[in-house]
């Protein structure tokens, strides 16, 4: 049975959030190089992780791809956000997990229609509880999950993104040959 862990940690860092809304952003980096072929290594804080593609789209199959990272993280993301909202609520949980599914048209990655996008065209999946709750607090808890999950945000919401494209020194070079 949930013993409510988090509940004192969400009820206190929402009041301090809302007492100082200009310490309420939170930046999060990551630095990530290729190191051999299509194979990255990825650096998050004091994290290192691999990144590939399958031997299909050109890699060597020694870790996830991005897509399937992109997965992990609204899976994980959903089973935390309903750890932590359950607890907030005093809605007893005594497990979550997640499976999902992407499905990307590679027509769109491989640049052979202009008209398919290169991301997911859809996920799916199933998110699975473990509750003696009722349906009607059941259904309280995914509705402030939906409301307040991070990667289901970003994935659902158009994001802005800006990237800074930097060429090495020999860029202009090449470029004026």
């Amino acid at each position: 049975m949930t013993s409510f862990s988090y509940q004192q940690l969400v009820h206190d860092t929402a009041a301090a959030l809302g007492a100082a809304p200009d310490a309420a952003v939170a930046t999060f980096r990551v630095e990530s190089r290729q190191e051999s072929g299509l194979r990255s290594r990825v650096t998050t804080r004091s994290f290192e992780l691999d990144v590939d593609e399958p031997p299909s789209l050109g890699g060597t199959d020694t870790a996830p791809n991005p897509v399937e990272y992109a997965l992990a993280a609204l899976a994980t993301c959903q089973e935390i956000t309903y750890r932590l909202h359950a607890d907030a609520l005093g809605i007893p949980l005594d497990g979550v997990s997640v499976a999902l599914e992407g499905e990307i048209d590679l027509r769109g990655f491989f640049a052979v229609d202009p008209a398919v996008r290169p991301g997911f065209r859809a996920i799916r999946g199933t998110v699975t509880l473990d509750s003696p709750a009722g349906k009607a607090e059941i259904a309280r808890l995914k509705a402030y999950v939906d409301a307040h999950c991070p990667v289901l945000d970003l994935v659902s919401n158009a994001t802005p993104v800006e990237l800074e494209l930097r060429a090495g020194p020999g860029a202009d070079e090449a470029a004026a040959a």
